[in-house]
């Protein structure tokens, strides 16, 4: 393991147990307001947002073997489920929770505030924790002005079909594991996340969290912020839609139509 692969080990170990206080704290402080998990909500996608950028700055510009990065998505998206304390951390996901009652509408909307506040003061803390330069990986960052390049490699359509792809089996996921422990279903979660990034990370980043592209993608020239809003905000939305809609709606009904033709039919009783 190199030096700067090790400090970035140690930031990220170091976002996530500052975050973990912090929640706790704000948790303890707020027990008795409804502020509570708004409060857990900007803190877990802060923590989000700040460790993507750790970690998309080691797979740029670090640039670790491919199947580390993947080993470090994987492990960095258990932790993630395992720590949120009941925040979403995806405006996608928020939207879902209002869709299915599960929260009232305009609790889905401050949450997604939350987030998109949370990602923009990632955003901007994330170039001041490099400054201090704890690696040669943040010092080089620093001297190329913290700049990047867009992700997206691809027609906009296309790169916009592979994030709504990637948010589509995502979603499925979290559908389909929501009865199993927890302490299990993370790893599923997490699992699949680690997949779709593999599969779409060459295309777009494979992000399929709008908010989290609004602190890592958007800052990246080579696109406008349209352009952007098309492939990271409507292509998310439309998969995690898709699949709320397929299993919502069309998987049940025509499961209904195929057991109404599989009934024999009714014998006419003789006069």
């Amino acid at each position: 393991m190199t030096a700067d692969v090790a400090v970035s080990l140690s930031v990220l170990a170091g976002i996530i147990s500052l975050s973990e206080v912090t929640r706790r704290l704000l948790t303890r402080a707020l027990a008795d307001t409804g502020l509570r998990v708004y409060a857990v909500e900007l803190v877990s996608t802060f923590q989000l947002c700040c460790c993507t950028h750790e970690l998309k700055l080691l797979s740029e510009v670090g640039g670790i073997e491919h199947r580390l990065a993947l080993t470090l998505t994987y492990l960095a998206s258990v932790v993630h489920g395992l720590t949120f304390s009941g925040a979403i951390g995806n405006p996608s996901g928020a939207l879902e929770h209002a869709y299915h009652a599960r929260l009232s509408g305009w609790c889905a909307l401050r949450r997604i505030a939350c987030q998109f506040a949370a990602a923009a003061a990632a955003r901007a803390a994330v170039p001041v924790m490099w400054s201090v330069g704890l690696s040669g990986l943040h010092v080089r960052h620093k001297l190329l002005g913290y700049r990047c390049i867009s992700p997206i490699h691809a027609p906009l359509l296309k790169a916009a079909a592979v994030e709504l792809a990637c948010a589509f089996a995502v979603q499925t996921v979290i559908t389909h594991t929501r009865p199993v422990e927890e302490k299990y279903r993370v790893h599923a979660v997490a699992a699949v996340i680690a997949t779709v990034v593999h599969a779409g990370g060459s295309v777009t980043g494979a992000v399929f969290n709008p908010a989290l592209a609004f602190s890592t993608q958007f800052p990246c020239s080579g696109h406008s912020f349209l352009e952007y809003c098309l492939v990271y905000w409507l292509g998310p939305l439309l998969g995690m839609m898709g699949s709320v809609l397929l299993f919502d709606k069309f998987v049940p009904l025509l499961s209904g139509r195929s057991q109404t033709l599989r009934l024999p039919p009714e014998t006419k009783k003789r006069a």
